[in-house]
């Protein structure tokens, strides 16, 4: 279990979202808002969000798009996770998940799929790394059903 320092960040509504105030916290990190990995991942995190919340936990996703991006995002697939705008990529940064990519044979760098959770305390209890989106949402919600019982 390692400590990351708390952060704060604006959601889909540019309102203020306080790490510390919403331990513990599944904070998964993906590339692209409306890229069809990254809408199949937020939807399962929606759609498995009241379970998540009976045990305990809320579920926020972080990625380099804008606020106005996370709002339209949010609109069209009626998410119910609150989307984190990280464009200076410091919360991205502090979790080490901006990797070099291969994108058509041009390097660049961008975000890994990664899933953390934060305990009560803030500090990071679980994560995964390199995750594909199908499917990860509910091995998260099964970790945590393990963990819990």
């Amino acid at each position: 279990m390692s400590a990351k320092p708390l952060f704060t960040l604006s959601d889909q509504n540019g309102h203020d979202f306080s790490a510390a105030e919403h331990l513990p916290l599944v904070l998964y990190f993906y590339p692209k808002d409306s890229t069809p990995g990254c809408t199949a991942e937020a939807q399962e995190f929606s759609a498995l969000l009241p379970e998540f919340r009976a045990l305990g936990f809320q579920v926020a996703g972080v990625s380099r798009d804008s606020v106005a991006s996370h709002q339209k995002f949010v609109c069209k697939y009626a998410l119910e996770v609150p989307l984190l705008s990280d464009k200076d990529e410091t919360v991205c940064r502090l979790f080490d998940v901006i990797k070099e990519k291969n994108m058509y044979g041009k390097k660049v760098f961008g975000i890994e799929r990664s899933t953390f959770v934060l305990d009560a305390q803030g500090n990071i209890a679980r994560e995964w790394r390199k995750v594909k989106a199908a499917g990860h949402a509910q091995a998260v919600l099964d970790a945590l059903r393990e963990q819990v019982e």
